[in-house]
């Protein structure tokens, strides 16, 4: 194990925990708020990451991609969310998805003020590093905030699609659950997701960096 790939782990490994536990505790956060309490009663709407970690999709496939590739993606236990609690399942079912994406979408933005803070000021070897995981926290929030959006169950983009299609058209969407994974597997291997995603995390992440400032 070389000194850069334990450079790479010291520098995404905070942003990938924030950004994974931030993604689920919202989740939660929104489901108790629209009247589902299963997450919190089974102490998952809380900022603990023990809480939210997955021992395969958030330690080992983040250190696999790190090895193997420039970038890094993880994961976290899904966080239970029992849709037919909520007051109005179909409308609150698109808040209750969209509350992760939209922390890491905060997220974004929060490490992006981080790293402008960090250029601003002498550099030295703590605002460096400060700049690298700021740095690192918009890539990790832009891929996780993109990826779950993608419009398939059992996905956040998913449940948000089946919100909004009308009633038959939605039922319809939904049986497809069961094979979400398997599609999601497929594009993936075929490269189709990664031609979706790309782009999509290039403009987020560049809008964040004009809105703050950053070249």
């Amino acid at each position: 194990m070389d000194a850069n790939f334990i450079q790479k782990i010291t520098i995404y490994a905070i942003p990938l925990i924030f950004a994974i536990t931030l993604h689920e505790a919202a989740h939660a956060f929104a489901a108790r708020y629209f009247g589902d309490a299963t997450a919190y009663m089974m102490g998952r709407m809380t900022l603990n990451p023990f809480k939210h970690i997955d021992p395969v999709w958030t330690i080992l496939v983040p250190i696999l991609t790190l090895l193997f590739t420039p970038l890094v993606f993880g994961a976290a236990k899904p966080v239970p969310v029992n849709f037919g609690a909520l007051r109005n399942p179909k409308r609150d079912m698109i808040w209750v998805a969209a509350a992760g994406p939209l922390a890491n979408l905060a997220m974004m933005v929060i490490w992006a003020v981080a790293g402008k803070i960090a250029i601003s000021l002498p550099e030295a070897g703590p605002t460096i590093f400060l700049a690298l995981m700021a740095e690192a926290g918009i890539l990790v929030n832009a891929m996780l905030m993109v990826f779950n959006l993608f419009p398939l169950l059992p996905l956040d983009g998913g449940r948000i699609m089946v919100g909004l299609l009308p009633n038959r058209l939605a039922y319809a969407y939904a049986r497809t659950e069961p094979y979400g994974m398997f599609i999601l597997i497929a594009l993936m291997l075929s490269g189709i997701l990664g031609r979706f995603m790309w782009p999509l995390i290039d403009i987020s992440m560049k809008s964040i960096y004009a809105i703050i400032g950053l070249s």
